[in-house]
């Protein structure tokens, strides 16, 4: 199947997606906020970059778009054209997401992903919800937590 636009509307559509501040980040960011949590953004120093940082608790969340990290739900499907770049960008994304979930666990740091799915599609939870599970993992000892939408399917 061929592009429906040309190259350089591609290209100039494909620059405009966010890799910080996306609705998803923002919406779990204030969700939190509102329980009385402080944090910091994008740490440079730590593996992976996380989204959210809670030094206090020893904490981060990583807020994950279905789409660019390959979750198993109703927002990713491989597209049609260039399959193998695509195959290539998900697989290559997986990867540095696993290594730097190992990386930030050795490290000593907590993690928490949120799936896209669970903030917005017909699979999300609701958002009181989303911050509740956070607020308890946050205040407990686990290491780590993952929020995903009604229906995807586990890893």
């Amino acid at each position: 199947m061929a592009d429906t636009v040309d190259a350089a509307t591609r290209s100039r559509m494909m620059s405009g997606i966010r890799g910080t501040n996306t609705r998803p980040e923002i919406a779990v960011r204030r969700r939190l906020h509102a329980e009385g949590f402080r944090f910091s953004l994008h740490a440079k120093s730590l593996p992976g970059k996380p989204d959210i940082v809670l030094r206090r608790y020893r904490a981060v969340v990583l807020v994950n778009g279905c789409f660019w990290h390959g979750h198993d739900c109703h927002f990713y499907r491989l597209p049609a054209t260039r399959t193998e770049f695509w195959k290539a960008k998900v697989d290559r994304n997986r990867h540095n997401d696993a290594r730097a979930l190992v990386a930030l666990h050795e490290a000593g740091w907590r993690t928490a992903v949120v799936w896209e799915c669970a903030l917005k599609g017909r699979e999300k939870i609701d958002p009181a919800a989303v911050s509740s599970k956070l607020a308890r993992w946050l205040r407990s000892a686990s290491p780590s937590l993952v929020i995903r939408g009604k229906k995807s399917r586990q890893k």
